[in-house]
């Protein structure tokens, strides 16, 4: 029986990663999930919440894919992270990039994977076993399909979407054709995609928007930058920049000292911590192995 006082949900919301991604909204509070696809995700908020129109996909228009110059991942890249209550590791969760069997529109796409599982006690008393794919265009960094696959404690969540980036649309696993912003990330691709925008001249107050999927609902991903700051993990010392959520009233995250999350100052820019407050004491998560980087990472001998 957990103590009163002790918030389960934030504990396992911290691994709620891009997007995305990241569900801290509406949560069921008997949901306590780890979620995969990348900190930044965690720090995130949602408004303005848009419920796309059904369409026919033969009457859509077509148009020109996208592309994105991508110089902050690569095939091969995997990162495993821990979550950590105090002296309690309560879960780990990795990421992995590889290259997809499929081909899209004539081309080729990541194939990404985040896997989450509950450690430990956390285990015995809420077990979750996650798992979230991603194909993601390589040229322009958009979805072509989002598998989630997830069982937390019990309540299971299924989520096969296909996208059709062409067209601005995407199919749901239950045959619904839904209209999108043109290029929406899902959970996942939120992750990959924020690597690649420009925080070089980010000030203090800058907020970055990412139109995301959740749930067949679309959202703006919204994440405050703060400041660069040089932190201490159990691996070592990286520098780093400080991201927050766009708070809403009546979100779980209502202040941004409730979530900080930290990525790498460098061209990786991974998520690389992420540090919740509870009524006592806090739940953190941080990177803990990584390997197959596309660029040198900002550690501090």
């Amino acid at each position: 029986m957990l103590k009163e006082g002790f918030n389960s949900r934030k504990v396992f919301a911290v691994l709620r990663m891009w997007q995305a991604f990241c569900k801290s909204i509406g949560m069921n509070t008997k949901v306590l999930s780890l979620f995969v696809a990348g900190a930044i995700a965690a720090g995130c908020a949602f408004a303005q919440v848009q419920e796309p129109i059904r369409v026919a996909l033969d009457t859509m228009e077509t148009h020109d894919l996208r592309v994105i110059e991508n110089s902050s991942f690569r095939v091969g890249e995997k990162l495993k992270y821990v979550v950590h209550y105090g002296w309690m590791d309560a879960g780990e969760a990795t990421l992995e990039v590889k290259k997809s069997p499929y081909t899209f529109n004539g081309r080729e796409a990541y194939h990404v994977i985040g896997k989450g599982t509950s450690l430990g006690a956390f285990d015995w008393f809420f077990k979750v076993r996650d798992r979230y794919e991603s194909h993601i265009d390589m040229e322009g960094l958009f979805p072509y399909r989002f598998v989630r696959n997830c069982d937390e404690g019990g309540y299971k969540i299924f989520q096969d979407y296909k996208f059709q980036p062409e067209k601005s649309t995407m199919t749901t696993h239950e045959g619904d054709t839904l209209l999108t912003t043109d290029f929406i990330q899902d959970m996942m691709s939120a992750y990959y995609y924020t690597r690649n925008m420009d925080f070089s001249n980010a000030k203090k107050g800058d907020i970055f928007t990412i139109e995301t999927i959740v749930d067949g609902k679309i959202y703006p991903m919204k994440i405050k930058f703060l400041k660069r700051e040089t932190v201490k993990l159990r691996v070592g010392k990286f520098r780093c920049m400080k991201f927050a959520p766009v708070v809403q009233e009546g979100r779980i995250f209502k202040t941004e000292e409730d979530l900080s999350v930290w990525i790498t100052d460098d061209k990786n820019k991974i998520p690389i911590m992420a540090e919740s407050s509870l009524m006592v004491g806090s739940v953190k998560m941080e990177m803990t192995e990584w390997s197959g980087l596309a660029n040198p990472i900002s550690k501090v001998d």
